[in-house]
């Protein structure tokens, strides 16, 4: 389920490519499908980078890979353990509103990206999330859950701010947020209920069968009830301050 339109991250081969926060790896295994590029992925969770590894791994042995490397980090997004300038494209997807210290995260992602750069920022959309903040409170006081909703305009000015020029934006994952609205109604953690088993279900097959029909549906829904904000930047040349 990719959430960033690599369109807009125009990858040329040989490029080098962080996803920060990469979780179990899905924005990386489609990387790595660019012909000779180097993916980086970076995270706190250790769970997670192995389920990267597994899922590149695997992606290896199939051959659905461009003929470049990648390699895994655990690290903090406040502190990314990577020389300035070092990436050609870095994707930060759903990662933001976790951080406490998101101001100093934004530097960072920018530090280790390449003046010209794109950085793919996406972040649960304003109004969609505010339903499920409204809905239960289970969900928007969940231990390592989301700290903020952030209004698309604040978090372009603080990017842009921060050095960087905003040049696209779209929405993604219309079919998502009925999901999360129907788990905080009925009870965020009841991932038993018939319901919530049923959509689940639904969702996984159309991310796995990919029909014309729901795919031409979450189409239409994106500008919606898109789950996800998803913002493109171009880092400048030289850096404020």
């Amino acid at each position: 389920m990719l959430t960033v339109d690599f369109k807009y991250l125009a990858i040329r081969p040989g490029d080098r490519i962080l996803d920060v926060g990469c979780g179990s790896g899905r924005h990386m295994a489609e990387a790595y499908r660019f012909p000779r590029v180097t993916v980086s992925g970076m995270d706190r969770s250790l769970e997670d980078l192995v389920q990267a590894r597994e899922r590149l791994e695997f992606h290896g042995r199939l051959g659905e890979h461009g003929g470049g490397c990648w390699g895994l980090a655990q690290a903090d997004i406040v502190a990314l353990p990577y020389a300035d300038d070092g990436f050609d494209a870095v994707i930060c997807s759903e990662v933001l509103e976790h951080i406490a210290d998101d101001t100093r995260a934004i530097r960072e992602v920018l530090r280790v990206l390449r003046p010209g750069g794109v950085l793919a920022v996406s972040v649960p959309r304003l109004w969609p999330e505010t339903v499920c903040w409204r809905l239960s409170r289970d969900y928007r006081t969940e231990k390592g859950g989301h700290l903020r909703i952030y209004h698309r305009r604040r978090l372009v000015q603080r990017i842009q701010s921060a050095g960087a020029r905003c040049f696209a934006h779209h929405f993604a994952h219309g079919l998502h947020a009925p999901f999360w609205w129907l788990k905080c109604l009925v009870g965020f953690k009841k991932n038993d209920h018939l319901l919530v088993r049923l959509y689940h279900r639904f969702l996984v097959w159309d991310l796995m069968a990919r029909p014309v029909v729901t795919r031409g549906l979450e189409n239409l829904l994106n500008p919606l009830t898109g789950k996800s904000d998803v913002v493109y930047f171009r880092k400048l040349q030289c850096l404020p301050g």
